[in-house]
């Protein structure tokens, strides 16, 4: 990865927090559970953009821009809503699945 892409990529991460900053409190509070839950049980592809977190951010300004309550839009299990979102996507625990059914099934063959 080149110098330039890693400080457009930081661009437009500070650029994407000051956009979270701008939320209501509710609605920041509640991005950034779903921001840490993300990023530890997240989808793989996550690490590589932050498109989905982008999506959730318009989400959240359209639906405050509505007047809506932020437990009204994602439901009061936010975990649930966090696992919505990621659907089918392959995640880190899927990776781990595999890594330690990969190492016991090797030790078996022994």
């Amino acid at each position: 990865m080149s110098i330039k892409k890693i400080i457009e990529g930081k661009k437009e991460w500070r650029a994407h927090v000051s956009r979270v900053k701008a939320l209501p409190q509710d609605y920041e509070i509640v991005y950034k559970e779903i921001q840490k839950y993300l990023f530890k049980v997240g989808p793989i592809e996550l690490s590589e953009d932050f498109g989905l977190l982008s999506e959730v951010l318009s989400f959240f300004e359209e639906s405050s821009a509505a007047g809506k309550d932020v437990l009204e839009v994602t439901g009061t299990d936010v975990a649930a809503f966090c696992d919505e979102l990621i659907g089918d996507s392959k995640t880190y625990a899927d990776l781990y699945q595999e890594s330690v059914n990969e190492k016991v099934n090797k030790a078996m063959k022994k």
